[in-house]
């Protein structure tokens, strides 16, 4: 039988679960507010103490009347946070599977893609998520089973608050950490999310998928053009974290086609200038912001990315310079419309004239005597002093050191550096672009 004690805990908790059935929307608020002032940072044991072991009882009837209300708009934060209390209590295994078994993952996830719902229940949804996911490797593939990383992704981008972002990027990385299964799909979901027109989720991606990549090993193919178009960004924040990406990514099999791509973005094609340039002229609510176009912005970002490469790692110089690295700076030297890309690769070609003598030897010839000396003397303000004339003989330059380094054949440096770093065939890639410069100069 049970004590006078034990009846009493017993009849209390009944009446609070009658109290909370027979209560409206107002009374339940403040059932809520009460519970999570009282019961907040309590283990599981204490709780159910607290709750004459039958806390249970209340978890499903705050789980019920999520699902019944959440399509409706109804303000969430006090009942995600109470079910929060239980999901989050220290040995609450039994409360997670009781919450995952009605289906409470998914309606968190369909929480997030609701437009009624605010801003700040949502981040409450994000929250419960974060402890589902740190429960345990299952409980991570039961998030991505029920397309939780498009959700979660899609949420970054159009989220307008960045508190809230940044808890989504500790749920993604979360996921991308003891998930084996699924971490691929988080990392195509990292690489999607590149182009969305949220800086601040531009920016979050990019720092997760620098983790991401740690982890994988392998790349996706389509990580080279989503972070060479983020250079496009007037966003310093994540222009940095865009070359930091890419800082790493020359330490895997893409370190070709993306040493290709930066040189080749230092010479914006007439097309795509003019058809961008139309777009500023119909419209004149694009790019308010700067008076650049997208393209001289990643111009001046590539010729920075190029620099800060090749001070890093010689062989990467070196391997540039096959691609025509010269001829693109000084091209971009050339841009009368965007002072910055000239800052930026003057600086940059700086540091290839003062590594090799044969650049030199090209930069000084191309320029003539008296630019050259400019250059020298200050090559950060050179785009200042230059005239017009001395714009158009660097925007028109035909450097090409690339047959004088072919004849002498590859450095042992960077046959080193592409046989520890790619296997044969990439070897021979690399060795294509050289043989197709020659080519192209005879």
């Amino acid at each position: 039988m049970t004590s006078v004690k034990e009846q009493a805990a017993i009849s209390r908790l009944l009446s609070f679960l009658q109290d909370w059935d027979n209560a409206g929307k107002v009374a339940r608020s403040h059932i809520l507010i009460n519970f999570i002032e009282t019961n907040q940072g309590k283990t599981a044991p204490e709780l159910e103490q607290e709750f004459s072991q039958g806390a249970s009882l209340f978890l499903v009837r705050l789980t019920t009347w999520l699902r019944l209300t959440y399509m409706t708009g109804s303000r969430l934060d006090k009942l995600l946070r109470s079910i929060g209390i239980f999901l989050s209590a220290v040995s609450s295994n039994r409360y997670l599977v009781e919450f995952l078994e009605v289906g409470g993952a998914l309606t968190l996830l369909e929480i997030l893609a609701l437009k009624k719902i605010e801003e700040e229940d949502k981040k409450e949804s994000i929250k419960l998520l974060q402890v589902i996911a740190n429960s345990g490797r299952k409980y991570k593939e039961l998030i991505c089973e029920s397309y939780g990383v498009r959700s979660i992704a899609e949420f970054l981008a159009k989220s307008k608050s960045e508190e809230t972002q940044e808890e989504v990027q500790i749920l993604l990385d979360s996921l991308i950490h003891s998930n084996p299964k699924y971490q691929n799909q988080v990392y195509k979901g990292l690489i999607a999310l590149l182009p969305c027109a949220s800086p601040k989720a531009q920016q979050l991606s990019l720092q997760t998928l620098r983790t991401a990549q740690s982890i994988i090993g392998t790349t996706h193919p389509g990580i080279v053009d989503g972070v060479l178009k983020v250079l496009r960004t007037v966003h310093l924040e994540v222009q940095y974290e865009a070359i930091e990406l890419i800082k790493d990514l020359v330490n895997y099999d893409v370190c070709p086609a993306l040493l290709k791509g930066l040189v080749a973005l230092l010479i914006p094609s007439f097309e795509e200038t003019s058809k961008q340039q139309s777009q500023i002229v119909s419209d004149s609510s694009v790019l308010q912001l700067t008076a650049h176009l997208p393209l001289f912005l990643q111009q001046a970002a590539a010729a920075k990315a190029i620099g800060i490469l090749a001070r890093g790692n010689t062989s990467l110089a070196e391997e540039m310079l096959h691609l025509r690295v010269v001829h693109g700076l000084m091209a971009a030297m050339g841009n009368t419309d965007h002072s910055n890309s000239q800052r930026q690769a003057s600086l940059t070609l700086e540091y290839f004239v003062q590594l090799f003598p044969v650049v030199e030897e090209h930069v000084r010839r191309s320029m003539g005597e008296e630019l050259y000396k400019l250059f020298r003397s200050n090559a950060e303000d050179l785009y200042v002093k230059m005239d017009s004339i001395q714009a158009d003989i660097l925007a028109a330059n035909k450097v090409n050191v690339t047959k004088e380094l072919c004849l002498s054949g590859l450095s042992d440096s960077t046959m080193s550096f592409y046989f520890g770093l790619c296997n044969r065939g990439q070897v021979a890639y690399i060795t294509h672009f050289q043989k197709e410069a020659v080519e192209e100069r005879e």
